[in-house]
């Protein structure tokens, strides 16, 4: 394809060569995957500035490159193209390249800070089992085509950088995907990685404080959440519950479908009532009740249940088809998820790792905990948002007869300096606690201290098969430690 036909319809202004040249190998903003004939995509990142790797991607084949700035460093023989945002150049050339395949499937994009995977689970579940069409799911919990994991690599948890996105947007269109379910973070957002993802509808969970070192304030990362509803998405699935929702009512009027339990809604829940088995609630919708059921012992499952049934009801489901397959969802993976070890001790694990995930996750457990002890352990992530530390701290004491701090994935920040923050917090509550930089001998300890009837909660990492200290990343799953070590003796 030529450079042209890539760029056309997007800004640009051409520094030097010819766009008639033929673009022979994948769009990329990396030099390592660089080939002969690759057009190279110059982004500033975290720890790189591609503008800088200019001649190295030149060396390695490229024969053009989108730049923002630093022309000059281009090498002679490279054709350079100058446009507004690298970042949102990469989504439109990368899309136009692989034949914009999110036009092939209806997109549903989920934002939020929290509810996000579970989400995208549940619809994953939903539509699984009604669809006739093989379902897609991009997200924390993986890249997936009818619920079998699809091989293809990417360099961020959540929203793959836009270049990556559009190659597994191919990948699920090529494999006959009738419907995508995709969980878009706000950083995604910002840096325009679903720009051209082409999304039907948009989902809006909630906000509470996260990200705030990415985006600097809150009202920051509420704008850029707000993105997804600016022109990206055709419709709207919007929390009535939180005040954010009215902004998207503003923004998308006559297109928004909304959900919610403490206010009146399309889709609204009452009447809950939790236990170990799930949750059951009433639910509201144009003027009848049905009685339904999400297995996840939460109050905020149901919130993300009624966004799944909203969804499902703007793809044209029953909801005489909908909720019995809600109801036989299976446990979410690092969502609420579940153990009951031999010795009469529930385990938990849950990704939870802001103040407000964290605060829910132990409401809960604290109810259903009933005269047992409720035994806490979290880390908080390095290089990322220190002022969740303390408050983090407080609440786990807080809410927990026993805390356990250690380390999430501490990257390159002292872990000991990580667990001091929290200590700050969570030192100014009556519980007792524990100090244990080490994740694996912090779980064993939560698990020898736990008696028959205790709940002990591993927050913060989820489903995550991995563990970040320094600059290496090395195998490590809460659930995989739990059931190691409550197959030996835990002393």
């Amino acid at each position: 394809m030529k450079l042209a036909d890539l760029l056309d319809q997007h800004p640009y202004r051409l520094v030097r060569g010819t766009l008639e040249i033929e673009i022979t190998a994948p769009v990329t903003a990396d030099t390592r995957s660089v080939e002969r004939g690759s057009l190279f995509v110059a982004v500033a990142g975290r720890r790189h500035d591609g503008h800088a790797l200019l001649q190295e991607a030149f060396d390695k084949g490229a024969v053009a490159a989108l730049v923002t700035d630093a022309e000059s460093r281009a090498p002679e023989g490279m054709t350079v193209v100058r446009v507004p945002d690298t970042l949102a150049a990469a989504s439109h050339v990368a899309a136009r390249q692989q034949g914009e395949p999110g036009r092939s499937m209806v997109v549903v994009s989920i934002t939020g800070t929290n509810g996000k995977t579970s989400v995208a689970a549940m619809l994953e579940s939903i539509l699984s089992s009604l669809s006739p069409a093989p379902v897609g799911v991009i997200g924390t919990g993986g890249t997936r085509v009818d619920l079998k994991p699809l091989p293809l690599s990417v360099s961020t948890p959540t929203t793959p950088q836009a270049i990556e996105l559009q190659a597994i947007l191919r990948a699920m269109a090529d494999r006959q995907v009738g419907t995508l379910v995709m969980e878009a973070s706000s950083l995604a957002l910002f840096q325009h990685r679903v720009d051209h993802a082409f999304t039907d509808i948009g989902v809006f969970t909630n906000l509470s404080p996260d990200h705030l070192d990415d985006h600097g304030s809150m009202d920051a990362y509420r704008q850029a959440k707000m993105l997804l509803f600016s022109g990206l998405a055709g419709l709207a699935v919007a929390n009535a519950d939180d005040p954010v929702s009215a902004e998207i009512h503003t923004l998308m009027p006559g297109r928004v479908t909304s959900f919610g339990i403490e206010q009146d809604a399309d889709y609204r829940a009452t009447d809950i009532q939790i236990s170990p088995a799930g949750t059951t609630f009433t639910l509201h919708h144009r003027g009848r009740e049905y009685r339904a059921k999400v297995p996840v012992p939460a109050r905020f499952a149901v919130s993300n249940a009624l966004a799944a049934i909203a969804v499902c009801g703007l793809l044209g489901y029953e909801l005489d088809r909908v909720l019995p397959a809600l109801e036989a969802l299976g446990q979410i993976p690092g969502r609420m998820q579940t153990l009951r070890l031999p010795n009469g001790t529930t385990v938990v694990i849950d990704y939870a790792h802001s103040p407000d995930s964290l605060e829910k996750v132990l409401d809960t457990l604290r109810e259903l905990a009933g005269d047992g002890r409720l035994i806490t352990v979290f880390g908080c992530g390095g290089d990322r948002d220190p002022g969740k530390r303390a408050p983090m701290g407080v609440i786990a004491g807080r809410l927990s007869d026993h805390v356990i701090i250690t380390s999430d994935n501490p990257r390159t920040e002292d872990p000991e300096s990580i667990l001091d923050a929290i200590e700050r917090g969570l030192s100014t509550t009556d519980a007792t606690y524990d100090r244990l930089p080490d994740r694996r001998e912090a779980i064993a300890r939560a698990l020898g201290a736990a008696r028959p009837g205790d709940t002990a909660l591993i927050a913060g990492k989820g489903n995550e098969d991995y563990q970040i200290i320094g600059d290496r990343t090395t195998p490590f799953q809460d659930i995989a430690v739990v059931r190691e070590l409550s197959a030996e003796p835990i002393g």
